[in-house]
């Protein structure tokens, strides 16, 4: 638990919404002796704070004599609670009328450990594979490491590190946009495709949340970027005529001048002059695709940017463990391989997931986002099936008509059953029965992570014909 008495104690905080991240603040700031006045529109929420004794005040009442609004130095926000777009939450109104600031907890993580190192990662798609593989090199180098953010453990439940250790952070873009302090020394961007646009109000908000990872005073002493997408390559060129002090551009589709990319399927190292190749992707089992390709390229300069040598990283691509939901081997039950992708939440993210398969019994479905699966049809011949699940089912059955064989399933238990069923009566070689479902899932699960973990007990009760493995 990262300790903020140094900078907070005594003083008066809000805290907006008490999910995961918001009871991991309230502990924190509690410890450190910081006047805590934490709130959520959801009862059951405060309830659960109530039990472990955080102070609740409802903020949205100015009125009440405990109000803490005419002392309070700021409001530690949830992310996830809209406060521009698409409609400005009645608290973050009353703090702009006021004066006082909205930032996130990275931003008090930022504050509390300044001669830490800092590595920042972000991107619409891939941030969690490539934060936990930096995190790994740098473990597998024997390097002080704590790694969270938007990848599991909130920043303020990190442990301190010490001036030599490093903070490996997934950043989203509603933390970026709510960290006003970020500074990092690497800061990595993988690539920007349409995502979250109501939450921005458009594409230009939504780049300029996710740029702000380049918006530190002093740093970052190394950028990062991905230019396999337009967006990225106007940021790369944005950021050669700003002082930062070195970009590495990074590429899965050929070495780029000065960078990190892949030439006939190796690892290629071109940063100080001529290419070398590192290693030979294929021998990466947990890490398919050209996506995961343009992640290997992103974590090998970060750690080099770190400053661990080429040979390290290279043992360690060797060892990393692949994370749950991304492209996650489940099983291969009958002859047929079930893979979980859970975090496929969007068309961008799918896409990567049936790019690396052949003969594929696709699930689909869910919460839907926008553009929904039509950029997908370039692929749409390597679906034996689509099975269709949630609120998206009669959006991509449309899409799909007369060009892929669709199935409704309403629940993932059909559809598991039913694409699974599907597979073993064809017997088609390198059969794969995916679960990528290019939505949210929170029509019908709790997040992506349940709705993987439903996966894979469903597919652990299957019984393959003939009891084969």
């Amino acid at each position: 638990m990262t300790i903020l008495s140094d900078a907070y104690g005594g003083q008066d905080l809000a805290i907006m919404g008490l999910g995961k991240s918001g009871m991991a603040t309230a502990r924190a700031l509690v410890k450190s002796g910081v006047r805590v006045h934490a709130w959520d529109d959801n009862a059951s929420l405060r309830d659960a704070a109530r039990q472990e004794g955080i102070p609740l005040v409802n903020l949205l009442d100015t009125t009440d004599r405990r109000s803490p609004w005419p002392g309070l130095c700021g409001i530690v926000w949830s992310p996830g609670i809209p406060h521009t777009h698409p409609s400005v939450h009645p608290v973050a109104t009353l703090a702009r009328e006021r004066g006082v600031p909205l930032f996130c907890d990275i931003e008090l993580l930022m504050r509390a450990r300044r001669d830490s190192f800092f590595v920042g990662i972000t991107g619409t798609n891939g941030k969690s594979t490539t934060t936990a593989l930096i995190d790994h090199l740098l473990r597998q180098a024997r390097l002080p490491v704590q790694v969270g953010g938007n990848l599991g453990i909130p920043a303020l439940s990190l442990e301190p590190l010490s001036f030599d250790g490093t903070y490996v952070l997934e950043l989203s873009s509603y933390q970026l946009e709510l960290t006003p302090s970020l500074d990092c020394d690497v800061a990595v961007m993988l690539n920007i495709t349409p995502d979250h646009l109501a939450r921005h109000g458009g594409m230009e908000g939504y780049i300029a949340a996710k740029t702000r990872i380049f918006a530190g005073a002093d740093r970052p002493r190394t950028a990062i970027i991905g230019v396999d997408d337009a967006p990225s390559r106007r940021l790369r060129d944005d950021l050669a005529r700003t002082p930062v002090r070195r970009i590495i551009p990074i590429s899965a589709q050929g070495v780029p001048q000065g960078g990190v990319g892949v030439s006939q399927g190796k690892l290629v190292d071109a940063m100080t002059g001529r290419p070398r190749p590192i290693l030979d992707l294929a021998s990466l089992p947990t890490l398919p695709g050209l996506h995961n390709a343009q992640n290997a390229a992103a974590a090998y300069a970060a750690a080099r940017a770190r400053g661990v040598d080429a040979r390290t990283i290279a043992k360690a691509l060797a060892t990393y463990p692949g994370l749950p939901h991304r492209q996650e081997q489940v099983a291969t039950l009958g002859g047929v391989r079930f893979v979980n992708d859970s975090k496929g939440t969007n068309a961008d993210a799918t896409e990567k997931a049936l790019g690396c398969y052949d003969t594929i019994y696709w699930i689909a479905g869910g919460q839907a986002k926008e553009g929904g699966i039509t950029s997908l049809e370039p692929l749409f011949g390597r679906l034996r099936q689509a099975f269709l699940i949630g609120d998206a089912t009669a959006l991509f059955e449309e899409t799909l008509r007369g060009k892929v064989a669709t199935q409704r399933c309403g629940t993932l238990e059909r559809a598991v059953s039913a694409a699974a069923a599907l597979a073993w009566k064809e017997g088609r070689p390198g059969a794969v029965v995916l679960l990528s479902p290019a939505c949210a899932s929170w029509d019908q699960f709790k997040s992506f992570e349940h709705r993987g973990e439903v996966f894979r007990s469903l597919v652990a009760a299957l019984s393959p014909p003939g009891g084969r493995p």
